[in-house]
């Protein structure tokens, strides 16, 4: 069964934020510190005055309730999608899929020039936000994957294509893998490349470029990665109990993974990192990257794939096309991660090209 959802956050709940933010127990820094021992106290405490006192929940809310917003049950998991329906009765139905520190909330800004072409279905990854938290071991991306098909089957979808970033991308892929007869082709923004010695492929001087960026990613994994992949409980405390620590987590990886030229509003960062702490998801968000396998069945079905030049790694084509079939690349000259809230108008226009103009369907 689908039956419509709407937000309606408890006051009781907006209160008790406010409160745990006027609390805020405030650590030291060191003059001058810059970033040098991670997120700035200043950055931080103006932030965290006007999540407190500038920021209107309410606002946001109405305006995300004018989405056309569902849940339905998916192997015993709650799934939260929104679902927009193009005016074209016979345009290809996409389905777009977030990744972490990620919601719904990404592709917001795609929706208009998107549902001109395609009938758009959004969903929450499960643990997340409006999905709510998993609630037992194996939620890796390929199950996630295998819910996504039935919700398409459900939808009365026979045919589709996929678009994701972050695990998105990696959800995107395995459900290209898992229903192949189904999926016309797949679209990334993030596609991770690791090093092949034994690959036989001649590379570019910006390839090996590229290459030494990944190995060195790989020598030395980010802090957030390691706690999320290894303990995701013991790091869900802190984030579940105190606002200033789910607003950190999160911002951290705004301020980090973001072009400088291509921002995403304190607003919209902020409506997210409530998402994740009004649903208490933090933990369950986590969970994913330990539950995920780190090899996965190959995807069949054309590729198509948006390198960002602010992203946390750029792809190396010659590698990509080894264990992808690859129609379509793209070089975007600005954005970084968070691709779809960045640069909204390149992304949806390279989605757009690639299933339109690169992947014939019936």
């Amino acid at each position: 069964m689908i039956s419509r959802y709407r937000l309606e956050v408890p006051q009781a709940a907006l209160d008790d934020l406010n409160e745990r933010l006027a609390r805020t127990r405030w650590p030291d820094e060191l003059p001058d510190a810059g970033w040098d021992y991670g997120f700035p106290l200043a950055r931080l405490r103006e932030l965290a005055e006007h999540w407190r006192t500038g920021y209107d929940w309410r606002a946001h809310e109405a305006e995300l309730n004018e989405l056309p917003h569902f849940t339905t049950e998916i192997d015993g998991q709650n799934i939260h999608f929104v679902h927009v329906r193009s005016a074209d009765p016979d345009a290809l139905p996409l389905i777009l899929t977030h990744g972490w520190p990620g919601s719904f909330l990404e592709f917001v800004d795609l929706i208009e020039p998107l549902s001109a072409h395609f009938h758009l279905v959004i969903p929450s990854i499960p643990g997340f936000t409006l999905s709510g938290p998993t609630r037992e071991r194996g939620w890796d991306i390929v199950r996630v994957a295998r819910a996504w098909a039935e919700l398409m089957d459900r939808l009365g979808y026979e045919r589709y294509g996929a678009h994701g970033g972050d695990f998105g991308a990696g959800i995107s892929l395995a459900l290209g893998a898992v229903a192949s007869s189904r999926v016309v082709a797949v679209h990334v923004n993030y596609l991770p490349t690791r090093p092949d010695p034994d690959a036989a492929v001649e590379l570019s001087a910006s390839d090996e470029a590229r290459l030494v960026k990944i190995r060195q990613l790989m020598a030395n994994r980010p802090p957030y990665q390691a706690l999320q992949a290894l303990t995701p409980q013991t790091i869900g405390y802190a984030l579940t109990d105190s606002p200033i620590a789910q607003l950190v987590w999160i911002a951290e990886r705004f301020a980090q993974w973001t072009d400088p030229r291509t921002p995403v509003s304190d607003e919209r960062m902020l409506t997210g990192i409530s998402l994740y702490w009004l649903t208490a998801t933090a933990a369950s968000s986590a969970r994913l990257a330990r539950e995920t396998p780190r090899r996965l069945e190959p995807c069949p079905v054309p590729v198509g794939v948006a390198v960002l030049p602010h992203d946390i790694t750029q792809s190396v084509r010659p590698l990509a096309e080894r264990l992808y079939d690859i129609r379509h690349w793209t070089e975007f000259d600005r954005g970084g991660h968070f691709a779809a809230m960045e640069v909204p108008d390149l992304l949806a226009a390279d989605v757009r090209d690639f299933f339109m103009g690169t992947v014939t369907t019936p």
